[in-house]
């Protein structure tokens, strides 16, 4: 099944589904409507039933039980939609066969080179082949490679129906990549007694432990007057933002954290000495530290106002929360996934997921759903690329955990 995997994912990874995240419709895209109908017809094609495409681009099918024999409901989702961060029309997806472990130049002409000096995870790929883009567009793994893997998985199954399964449910669904993906997912319809996400990265990954997430918009306004006359009357907005951002913790940037760690990010800033518009977004695995996040940005508020008169306003809300607060009374479904692993010939790599999926709010609406490898790496960027064996893992590993169910 492997070259079907393969020309599967380059297929879908062809098409532009970037979502967009300045739209308040859902899908964010009329492109990603687009794909899933075309994944819709390519469900019923391979003979899958229940296949539902809503309005709103949510895609779910069902692969029926083949035995009388009482087992769970599984359920399998994968997001369709790409990355705003980087282009995702016109992708040129090519092969390196046998990566040598040397620089892979993805662009001659704009010098873009894809080197393990600047990426060394890709020592742990030499000998297997990588599929890589020109360097002008990401390359859509994330998720488009956990969809292929679904949906070959399925196939599977229909073609070897002497293998003997529960129901299993699928769903595919839109704008993951801005927070919406679970917004109109419809838990009591899709009918699962739990979920994987198959969304994670490299070979091995299994994810339950998720940051909490929040977002800070923030509005200063500030007194412009005539510079020549500014002595005492002035206020600049800019400024007085500058001031707000360096009174939060520099050691709590991104840039370094790492792990269990936390942090702040001013994700943009634009404005004029009239008033300035700045976003942030607010990171922690512990409640705690996550509360303590959000009241530092407020007492920084406090200071401002009563030093600017009132100049600053802050609106703080909850994305989505740690995952494991819902998983950890059911370990058993992790459990299930290391099993699923190993009997794929995968060593299971349980790690946390210094972001955010699907299953986080899923796991928050009633479905356990924890996250498990695609074999992307690099995502959301010019320099991502996927492992074809780590991707042939991630198909086996789904059938596993179909056959273990």
């Amino acid at each position: 099944m492997k070259d079907i995997l393969v020309n599967r994912f380059i297929k879908y990874a062809k098409i532009d589904t970037k979502s967009n995240e300045e739209s308040q419709t859902c899908p964010s895209s009329p492109k990603i409507m687009e794909f899933a109908k075309k994944l819709r017809d390519e469900l019923i094609e391979l003979g899958l039933e229940d296949v539902e495409l809503d309005e709103n681009s949510y895609l779910y099918a069902t692969l029926p039980a083949n035995t009388d024999e009482k087992k769970d409901v599984l359920g399998l989702i994968a997001h369709m939609d790409t990355s705003p961060d980087m282009s995702g029309e016109n992708v040129k997806p090519r092969i390196v066969e046998k990566y040598d472990g040397k620089d892979i130049v993805l662009n001659e002409k704009e010098n873009i080179i894809l080197s393990p000096n600047d990426f060394p995870e890709l020592d742990d790929y030499v000998g297997d082949d990588l599929i890589v883009t020109d360097g002008t567009t990401l390359l859509g793994a994330d998720d488009k490679a956990g969809v292929a893997e679904i949906v070959t998985a399925m196939e599977y199954f229909i073609e070897n129906p002497e293998i003997k399964h529960g129901k299993i449910r699928i769903a595919f669904t839109p704008d993951e990549e801005i927070g919406r993906g679970a917004d109109l997912f419809d838990v009591k319809k899709f009918g699962a007694d739990y979920a994987f996400t198959i969304d994670g990265g490299p070979l091995g990954e299994i994810e339950y432990e998720n940051f909490n997430a929040a977002s800070a918009k923030i509005t200063i306004k500030g007194r412009n007057v005539h510079p020549g006359s500014a002595k005492n009357k002035m206020i600049n907005s800019q400024l007085v933002a500058m001031e707000y951002n360096a009174m939060l913790p520099v050691n709590e940037r991104p840039e370094y954290t790492e792990g269990y760690e936390g942090f702040i990010l001013l994700t943009n800033m634009k404005g004029t000495v009239e008033e300035t518009q700045m976003h942030y977004i607010i990171r922690d695995f512990t409640k705690e530290g996550f509360a303590s996040k959000k009241c530092l940005m407020k007492d920084a508020q406090d200071y401002i106002n009563y030093k600017y008169n009132d100049a600053m306003e802050l609106d703080i809300k909850d994305s989505y929360y740690n995952m494991y607060e819902k998983i950890e009374p059911r370990l058993e479904i992790v459990e299930l996934a290391k099993k699923a692993m190993l009997n794929a010939g995968v060593e299971p790599l349980v790690t946390q997921v210094r972001g955010g999926t699907d299953g986080a709010r899923l796991s928050f609406m009633g479905l356990p759903c924890p996250n498990i490898f695609t074999g992307g790496m690099n995502y959301h960027g010019r320099y991502e690329y996927a492992s074809i064996q780590s991707m042939e893992k991630a198909f086996k590993t789904v059938v596993e955990l179909v056959k273990l169910v």
